[in-house]
């Protein structure tokens, strides 16, 4: 069927039908007119135009009652044969339609035990008729093979149905889950924004703060100065602040005042936010110069912020040194500090570290590699390597 008519079916059903059964009805008499020009001796016409418009008639009740109306369309086709009509798949289409509309609804082994039935009273007729016994395969075999046909095609359709319907079922949850994946990804993406952008900045305000209070008394001006960095840093924090948090707006609101995303062109306004905490930053660069793909520009920036708060908080130095090295193939961030016996470091208890574990997360996601842990000299170390080939591949136009 083509789509056009497809379309126009389901449009109208119930006109669908109808045509359906009168085309049915049209050949159930083609069938009797075909059996009369073929056998021997006179015979009537309207009985097995009646027949077969109450086989028809009955068909209309095929979908909630497949069993009474197989058993209606079989009486009469085993009428017609014992009126002497030849029992052919034209004359007992009606009965055809019937045995196939019950395979599609009942199960497997139901649907053959009723075809076997049906097929074996459909034999009766060329069994009673003894000018059939010398042509055994037209008025036995013949209608007996037309319904297990009928059946067997009814098993089939009904088998690819469920199977579609089970693909169907299969396909809608495997994107469930996909979607549900992409959900937790994305909130495990906004929950490291989150952490990275507060740890940081409330890290430095922290220090900010303390460094004031404690300057408050022997050098008041330089502790002014501190306060008024400490109010910039705040004001910074609100503002990355509420740029991840347009994150979680909807499709229908405005982008106005979203900040775009930072990168390691903001790397000079990072280390002197982190020189006004009280910590000497050296940054180092080698290799060759230019921009990086968004997503891998937010993460060299992200990783190295998060070290140098990693810096601020627990360690026990007040300088920490920065080295981006860049090659044709991978960006290698590396952030040190050295160990400083005068004071302890601040570790982080049982149940922190979730800045370590963020940024291992970030330089994973990008298929790079991530390596924190303390150096044989004394310190700590953070370096990473981020591949630069298949960003480059993945923004190429």
């Amino acid at each position: 069927m083509s789509t056009t008519w497809r379309r126009r079916a389901m449009r109208s059903p119930r006109t669908t039908e109808v045509m359906k059964l009168v085309l049915l009805f049209a050949v159930a008499v083609a069938g009797a007119l075909l059996s009369d020009w073929t056998m021997l001796g006179p015979r009537a016409l309207w009985p097995a135009v009646a027949l077969s418009a109450l086989g028809c008639a009955a068909l209309v009740l095929r979908h909630r009652h497949p069993v009474p109306v197989l058993v209606a369309t079989a009486l009469c086709a085993v009428v017609e044969g014992a009126m002497g009509y030849l029992m052919t798949p034209v004359l007992f289409s009606p009965l055809l339609a019937a045995q196939y509309s019950l395979s599609l609804r009942i199960n497997r082994v139901a649907a053959w035990c009723g075809a076997l039935v049906t097929a074996a009273v459909t034999v009766v007729p060329g069994i009673w008729r003894s000018e059939l016994h010398s042509d055994w395969i037209i008025g036995i075999a013949n209608p007996a093979a037309w319904v297990l046909l009928s059946t067997a095609l009814g098993s089939y359709v009904r088998v690819r149905r469920d199977y579609a319907a089970a693909r169907a079922e299969h396909t809608a949850r495997e994107r469930e889950e996909e979607a549900r994946h992409r959900v937790v990804q994305e909130r495990m993406r906004i929950a490291r924004e989150l952490h990275d952008v507060v740890a940081h900045h409330l890290a430095l305000a922290n220090a900010q703060a303390g460094t004031a209070a404690h300057l408050a008394r022997a050098d008041p001006e330089q502790a002014y100065d501190m306060l008024g960095r400490l109010s910039e840093t705040t004001a910074a924090a609100l503002r990355e602040l509420k740029a991840t948090v347009g994150l979680l707006r909807q499709d229908t609101d405005t982008h106005d005042g979203l900040a775009p995303a930072p990168g390691l062109e903001q790397l000079p306004d990072l280390v002197a936010a982190c020189e006004a905490a009280g910590l000497d930053v050296t940054v180092t660069v080698e290799g060759q110069q230019g921009p990086l793909p968004p997503g891998l520009d937010l993460t060299a920036y992200r990783i190295v912020q998060e070290a140098l708060t990693n810096v601020t908080k627990h360690a026990a130095t007040r300088t920490a040194r920065v080295r981006l090295a860049r090659t044709p193939h991978a960006l290698t961030l590396t952030v040190t500090n050295d160990a400083d016996t005068t004071r302890p470091a601040d570790r982080p208890g049982p149940g922190h570290g979730f800045g370590l574990l963020g940024m291992r997360e970030r330089a994973l996601a990008t298929g790079g590699t991530f390596r924190a842990g303390s150096r044989p000299e004394g310190g700590f170390e953070v370096s990473c390597t981020l591949p630069l080939d298949s960003h480059e591949e993945s923004t190429a136009p």
